[in-house]
């Protein structure tokens, strides 16, 4: 899947799920290509923004759209890396912000 379809696909799947694209059309094709690379490199679609073990198992919960997303928009207005943002966000009714706190438990991150 190339970076078009992909991004079709998830602009697409976002809005019935409560989440947007961030409007930012740089940080989102960057993420997407970060994405797409870590498909071709593990297998699966993790996150860019996070250390990736090499199995699936142990990285379910930061397979995109993570875990953490859905809480991380609801508090937060984005997710951890900034691909998706709530409706306020991406209409511009609010500010995108620029650090979220990681919700990953830190065993998850310090394996490595």
């Amino acid at each position: 899947m190339d970076r078009e379809q992909y991004l079709a696909a998830i602009t697409k799947a976002a809005p019935r799920m409560g989440r947007y694209l961030n409007p930012d059309k740089d940080i989102v094709n960057a993420l997407v290509d970060g994405i797409l690379t870590n498909k071709e490199r593990y297998g699966y679609h993790n996150c860019p923004c996070r250390m990736a073990a090499n199995d699936k198992e142990w990285d379910k919960d930061i397979i995109c759209p993570c875990a953490y997303c859905d809480p991380d928009v609801a508090e937060f207005g984005a997710c951890y890396c900034g691909l998706y943002v709530s409706e306020e966000c991406a209409k511009g009714a609010k500010k995108v912000p620029e650090h979220i706190p990681e919700r990953r438990p830190t065993d998850k991150w310090q394996r490595y």
